[in-house]
């Protein structure tokens, strides 16, 4: 029988940053949640020791390679190695390359990194992502006049990583707290209300979710801030500041950011 306690580790290997197998191996490993996963990201491998260091640490600790190799060599050096020693291995950009190369009837670069050029676009995701740093969770009021989208809903409504999410895909997003003791800024009422998100949640949902951060905090499940009454008030408020603004409001009690996303930026290229 496997021991559920010990997680099946996942070596993603690529001659860039990784970021492409780690989402791969991600979004499968949702196929199987809840997923005893244990992903070890091994970037910018570009020779043999590098491969050799892996597959050793593999070959004792045991494990699954996933790997975004476009250099020959080193793929091929990579499944010959991991076929002589047992280890299971993925390859996830050889037989899409080698299709594409077969349909557009040419010959595939082969040069590491090109999914991130630095380029103009590249330049305005760093900067939308420096942007959602600066202005989030009502850091700084004055950067509502300068976003492409403001953020409205009370605390552990994803506001923060709602941000981040949509700063990489090049908004520049800013997000204001709803708190019952404080009025939100003047602001969010001179800016065209289409730009603005109001964030609603369920409020049984909500309490679990505060409830699993003061956890995570180590502090007492029942303080004020995971108390059910409280968060009702909380969101009648937000409710009332959306309702004055008029702003599209988008529940997010059961959707992963990403589908949360989605619909943000649906509606922001409807308007514009």
């Amino acid at each position: 029988m496997m021991d559920h306690q010990s997680p099946t580790r996942v070596y993603v290997v690529s001659d860039s940053v990784g970021e492409t197998g780690e989402s791969v191996v991600r979004a499968a490993a949702m196929q199987f949640y809840p997923a005893h996963l244990e992903i070890v990201r091994v970037p910018f491998i570009h020779d043999r020791e590098g491969i050799d260091k892996v597959l050793n640490t593999a070959r004792v600790q045991g494990g699954i390679i996933v790997f975004t190799l476009v250099i020959p060599e080193l793929r091929d050096d990579l499944i010959q190695k991991s076929n002589e020693y047992g280890i299971p291995y993925i390859d996830l950009l050889g037989p899409i390359v080698s299709t594409l190369g077969q349909a557009l009837q040419q010959e595939p670069r082969r040069q590491p990194g090109m999914i991130h050029p630095l380029d103009e676009d590249y330049f305005k995701k760093v900067e939308a992502v420096e942007f959602a740093v600066k202005y989030d969770d009502g850091r700084d009021f004055s950067g509502i006049q300068k976003a492409d989208i403001i953020l409205l809903g009370v605390s552990r409504t994803s506001k923060t990583p709602l941000s981040m999410y949509l700063a990489h895909k090049r908004f520049k997003v800013a997000n204001v707290p709803l708190v019952p003791e404080m009025q939100p800024p003047a602001a969010i009422y001179s800016v065209p209300k289409e730009k603005i998100i109001g964030l609603r949640i369920d409020p049984d949902k909500l309490n679990v979710i505060r409830q699993e951060r003061l956890r995570t905090l180590g502090l007492a499940e029942n303080a004020t801030y995971a108390n059910v009454e409280r968060i009702k008030i909380e969101l009648a408020f937000a409710d009332k500041i959306m309702s004055k603004i008029g702003c599209v409001i988008f529940d997010v009690s059961n959707r992963a950011v990403e589908e949360t996303a989605s619909l943000i930026m649906d509606h922001i290229e409807r308007i514009q």
